[in-house]
């Protein structure tokens, strides 16, 4: 199962390359935030207990997000892997979606993570909100705090994934087509490592 972790700051192009990624490789997105969404609109039990939370202006807490996950995990078990868009935020949570991957006999192949200049996010977000409606991409102070909170997170979680051997970081200036082609060949480089060590594995096994 092919399980990537797509990261990058706000402007970057995660939504855009999500889409490719997923036409290609035949993956399930997952964010978390759609997720929330949408377990809150069904009026599941995961969904009540994060309104109730949200309503009250706390956190979602990991075990609920992580929750979440595993629904649509256990919902998925034929697809052929998933895009982590967004997620792990932090090392806690890229430690249990270790284990809960594991008791799907998966993991985590790679995280990807797409790197852009602050200035260049900047324009890139003030211009999106033109027509994105969104406030937070209509205010240049809301979108630098929104920079540097994901420049603090993702350095701990690339640190993590680092020890690992799965981190790449990939930058995300230039053309959509070219970055995409950059992040096909992280991702069949991995696969290639992967079959290979399943054919060593099973040969020792035979041994």
């Amino acid at each position: 199962m092919l399980n990537i972790v797509l990261f990058g700051p706000p402007g970057a192009g995660k939504g855009t390359q999500s889409q490719k990624l997923i036409a290609r490789y035949n993956l399930v997105h997952l964010s978390t935030g759609d997720l929330l969404r949408s377990q809150i609109a069904q009026g599941t039990e995961l969904g009540l207990r994060a309104k109730k939370l949200m309503d009250e202006g706390l956190l979602v807490p990991d075990e609920v997000v992580i929750g979440m996950i595993e629904s649509q995990l256990a919902g998925n078990t034929e697809a052929n892997g998933f895009i982590f868009d967004g997620f792990p935020r932090t090392v806690p949570q890229a430690e249990s979606l270790d284990a809960l991957t594991q008791r799907y006999d998966t993991g985590v192949s790679c995280m990807i993570a797409l790197e852009v200049a602050e200035e260049e996010l900047v324009k890139r977000l003030l211009e999106r909100g033109k027509t994105s409606n969104r406030p937070d991409d209509q205010d240049e102070t809301k979108i630098r705090k929104r920079v540097t909170v994901y420049n603090t997170e993702t350095a701990q979680v690339a640190g993590f994934y680092a020890a690992q051997n799965k981190f790449h970081a990939l930058n995300g200036i230039g053309e959509i087509d070219n970055i995409f082609e950059q992040i096909c060949a992280v991702i069949d480089k991995h696969q290639a490592a992967t079959t290979q060590d399943t054919k060593q594995a099973t040969n020792e096994v035979k041994a």
